[in-house]
């Protein structure tokens, strides 16, 4: 079971999307569980202040340290071995790999951040590793976690019905998935390939596999490069 927990200035949002379908199931049926934590909750002042203006100038605001920091001790305390996660544009970038990593832990800490983000001191202490879900930026954390849990928990066992559907996804073995077709078998004048029609096991992995080469070359040479070597080893 991985047990989720959430630091945000907006529980509101929380569990949003991460409560419809599948998601919804699996947490009913105790595959995962979801924990959010107000920040706001742990502000010294009675307007629930969260942050203040950077030392050195600057524009926008800063998460305080003090703040954040016991938001984090009261709910993990010393426990060196969970997993804390800061969603951060400087962060290393989010990819499947990490995904099936994170999948595998028992529990995992997620920081939304906020403003101009979050005094370094507390990234610094309390062993919070930085993730980006790529080069752009968003007004806040939350939106970014539930993509971030959305490709973490679907491949948590006993979420997905098909096990082979997972590994046959883009991004496993460098490859982004081949062209699917499904009925009706003519559609606007169009047909989908005869060798998809043929029976033929043998030809349909062997197109699937030339597509997704093909595909990969012309649209991710990253990922084709990374294919050609490990195809290599």
């Amino acid at each position: 079971m991985l047990n989720v927990r959430i630091f945000s200035l907006y529980p509101e949002l929380f569990p949003g999307p991460l409560d419809i379908g599948l998601y919804k199931k699996a947490r009913r049926k105790k595959i995962w569980s979801l924990e959010i934590i107000n920040i706001r909750d742990y502000s010294k002042n009675k307007h629930k202040t969260v942050d203040d203006t950077p030392y050195g100038g600057g524009n926008g605001m800063l998460m305080k340290a003090d703040i954040v920091g016991e938001a984090l001790d009261k709910k993990i305390g010393k426990k060196k071995n969970e997993k804390i996660i800061y969603l951060s544009p400087k962060g290393k970038q989010f990819d499947q790999k990490i995904a099936k990593k994170f999948s595998k832990l028992k529990i995992l800490n997620i920081i939304c951040g906020h403003f101009e983000g979050i005094d370094q001191r507390v990234l610094e202490t309390r062993n919070i590793e930085e993730i980006s879900l790529g080069d752009y930026i968003l007004s806040g954390g939350e939106t970014a976690s539930f993509t971030f849990l959305d490709a973490i928990i679907r491949l948590l066992p006993g979420v997905l019905g098909n096990k082979l559907s997972i590994q046959d996804e883009s991004f496993e073995n460098y490859l982004l998935e081949y062209p699917q077709y499904t009925k009706p078998q003519k559609w606007e004048k169009k047909t989908p390939p005869e060798v998809l029609l043929s029976g033929d096991h043998a030809k349909i992995k062997g197109w699937r596999l030339a597509q997704s080469e093909a595909i990969t070359r012309r649209l991710r040479p990253d990922l084709w490069q990374k294919y050609i070597t490990k195809k290599k080893k």
